[in-house]
């Protein structure tokens, strides 16, 4: 995945904003900290107790990819596609035109996007597809997540807030695990 993102990294879109890269950073830490405990929340009544820890080989390599590469391709995927498209449809909806997503996925560019766009639309859908790529015991906590990650995409106008807002709750969620012994959040 790490390599098909690489190949592609000059058609796809950029993960800064307007804004301050190190400001963004920052928020993402803060966003990714609420986030864990929001999907701690919420996903504490749908699961059952479950002691028996990962290898701590698996473990190691469970925390590497949940936090440096799935944050990257997911937010890329969510934000960075799903969102736009979901935006472009809305707006091709509201002009009556027919075949709407036909036509914004054959006619329009996910680049012809104002950074921080948004409609409820693009919310909505961008939050249900992201909660579709994890359990269904998950659903609640990820769509909220979704919400989440989307208020910041709004609010700070670039994907970098949202990448590392991701890989800090990824992360830290790992080490809670692993400090709780909370394996069935894992």
């Amino acid at each position: 995945m790490a390599g098909l993102i690489g190949w592609g990294w000059k058609q796809y879109v950029s993960l800064s904003g307007p804004g301050n890269v190190a400001i963004s950073v920052v928020w993402g830490v803060v966003a990714g900290l609420a986030g864990l405990c929001l999907w701690i929340l919420m996903l504490e009544p749908f699961l059952k107790p479950n002691p028996t820890p990962w290898k701590p080989s698996a473990f190691y390599l469970r925390l590497i990819a949940a936090s440096l590469l799935v944050p990257v391709f997911e937010e890329l995927l969510m934000r960075g596609y799903v969102f736009r498209v979901a935006y472009q449809w809305a707006i091709e909806r509201r002009t009556k035109a027919e075949n709407a997503l036909g036509k914004v996925l054959a006619e329009r560019s996910i680049n012809d996007f104002v950074p921080g766009a948004w409609n409820l639309w693009a919310v909505v859908i961008s939050s249900i597809v992201f909660a579709m790529g994890h359990h269904m015991k998950e659903w609640p906590a990820a769509i909220l997540y979704g919400l989440l990650m989307s208020l910041l995409w709004i609010l700070r106008k670039d994907l970098i807030s949202c990448v590392v807002a991701h890989g800090t709750t990824n992360l830290a969620l790992g080490i809670y695990v692993y400090l709780t012994q909370r394996w069935e959040f894992w």
